[in-house]
């Protein structure tokens, strides 16, 4: 198959249409072994393409052959051998770019003068059999939707190839393509778009991907604020420093779904250039400030030029702030929770019903039948143990709503085999000591993972999934879990012992109260260290 593309942006190379085609493009490349396929690329606005006479000469004094001599001779030469052409192009005042339109005047020569008798309207018959050929139309516009804007350009395809004769994939929002720090975002679209042009090629594009196709990047109301910062002019036209165009785009992308109880007031303090702003979130919108009046919650102290690299995804931001690139001043929670408030979510409603609804993981469904072994089976042993055997089975029940992880299923069979033990009158002092080291071994080899034990639990606290991928998070947790090992290591050695005198019903209660001071440790310590860690720059 010959496919040619016509590119009609003024930007060549640089067009955010053309990186739609260029993914629609790798899309039929991976079906290149079942489809064959020969591309070639035409930059309309580098060819020398005059506009048409009306002469008419290709009709009556040289069949088939323009007079005007430059280079749409070459063009309409690759367009009678292609097979499939597509059209790349940014939409101009609800059409064609002024050259591009020039060449489509010019396939003049492709028609015959004759009337074609039964065509509404009126119509030329084509010179040539153009019955096989494919036409694909790929554009991208500045509004928030595609929707309604390409009308009028539709109606002059649809004359030309005959309604439902050609693929339309038109994209609203083109101009965020160009914008790095939207990278994530843009780039799940062109993937998408690779997978229609595989699609394409081996049938026809699916309706669930033209449905996911016509999802606009952001939702209007975030696309508009990013496109109104984006000029770098007040409403009085007045010019704006980039730093400051920068700053409002970031907000823009707020996610209003993510407010909690009160304003969020931070300022982004630009070392390098001296510039500083205050940001407010707020519950419906977010907005930029210049007069700072008040104390924020936070401050971020960094060169302009560090926060550029992590907001287009150069750098990592916590890997950034532990090489002390740059620092942070007052609540560092806003840090651990930047994925929650600058999240790419398109609609807030929906956001709003996937933040309720996603399952989350609970401490209390891991540590509930650890204590209550402990307690109960240090009263009494047969007791303590059916007890601990219900809990362990009304678990399920209690928490189904929860996601489990690998440690509560573990804790359950754990805490299931001690009862027993207990159950069928094995020595108290083995199976209560044994539980104490199974627990203390457990934690300490879940510090070496790649995600230590308290973070699967914490992390509902600082943004769910996305605190994961936090380096200073995890570091944070890393430490707490191996210090919890280390504590759970040693409680075992007392246990035994106190376990042979009269006080070992009071073991369960005994073995309390460190863990509670710990727990407050743990409490200040998920604070203080990330604090750190930002001042240390």
């Amino acid at each position: 198959m010959n496919i040619l593309v016509l590119n009609g942006s003024p930007k060549g190379e640089r067009s955010n249409s053309l990186r739609l085609t260029n993914a629609f493009l790798d899309g039929i490349r991976q079906k290149q072994n079942e489809f064959p396929s020969e591309i070639e690329k035409l930059n309309i606005a580098q060819m020398e393409i005059n506009p048409c006479h009306g002469c008419f000469s290709c009709w009556k004094s040289t069949p088939g052959k323009c007079c005007v001599y430059d280079d749409m001779e070459t063009v309409l030469e690759k367009i009678l051998k292609a097979d499939l052409i597509i059209w790349s192009f940014p939409l101009y005042y609800f059409g064609l770019p002024g050259k591009l339109k020039t060449v489509m005047d010019r396939q003049l020569p492709l028609t015959l003068p004759f009337m074609e008798s039964g065509a509404q309207g009126g119509s030329h018959p084509s010179r040539y059999d153009m019955s096989e050929k494919k036409t694909v139309l790929i554009s991208t516009c500045g509004f928030y939707t595609a929707k309604s804007n390409y009308d009028s350009l539709t109606a002059q395809f649809d004359r030309i190839c005959g309604k439902g004769n050609y693929t339309a994939l038109f994209c609203g929002e083109g101009e965020l393509f160009s914008v790095d720090e939207l990278s994530d975002r843009t780039e799940e679209y062109l993937e998408t778009v690779r997978r229609a042009g595989a699609e394409y090629v081996s049938g026809g594009i699916k309706e669930e991907t033209f449905a996911k196709l016509n999802e606009p990047l952001f939702e209007r109301e975030v696309f508009e604020r990013m496109a109104d910062a984006s000029w770098g002019i007040t409403q009085d036209g007045e010019k704006e420093d980039y730093s400051l165009t920068f700053t409002k785009q970031m907000a823009a992308l707020y996610n209003p779904a993510s407010y909690g109880k009160a304003d969020i007031v931070f300022d982004m303090d630009y070392t390098d250039i001296g510039k500083r702003y205050r940001v407010i979130l707020g519950k419906s919108e977010s907005r930029v400030t210049e007069p700072l009046e008040g104390k924020p919650a936070t401050v971020i102290h960094t060169p302009f030029s560090v926060w550029k690299s992590i907001a287009a995804g150069e750098i990592d931001g916590a890997d950034a702030l532990m090489k002390h690139l740059y620092s942070v001043e007052g609540d560092f929670d806003i840090l651990l929770r930047w994925s929650d408030y600058f999240g790419h979510n398109q609609d807030t409603a929906e956001a709003e019903k996937k933040i309720k609804s996603k399952e989350k993981t609970d401490m209390r469904c891991l540590l509930t039948p650890w204590c209550v072994f402990w307690i109960a089976a240090s009263i009494n042993n047969f007791w303590g143990g059916i007890i601990s055997v219900f809990v362990c089975c009304l678990l399920p029940v209690i928490f189904y709503r929860n996601k489990k992880t690998v440690y509560d299923v573990i804790s359950t069979a754990l805490i299931g085999t001690f009862s027993v033990m207990l159950i069928i009158n094995l020595p108290a002092v083995a199976a209560i000591t044994l539980s104490y080291l199974a627990f203390g071994i457990m934690w300490s080899v879940s510090a070496c993972f790649k995600i230590p034990l308290t973070a699967e639990y914490s992390m509902n606290d600082y943004g769910g999934e996305n605190a994961l991928s936090n380096s200073i998070f995890i570091k944070t947790n890393r430490i707490l879990t191996a210090a919890w090992g280390v504590l759970y290591l040693l409680i075992p050695i007392w246990t035994y012992f106190i376990m042979l005198n009269p006080a070992a019903n009071y073991i369960g209660i005994i073995n309390s109260v460190i863990p509670a001071i710990m727990g407050v440790f743990t409490y200040w310590f998920q604070r203080w260290y990330p604090r750190k860690i930002a001042k240390g720059a």
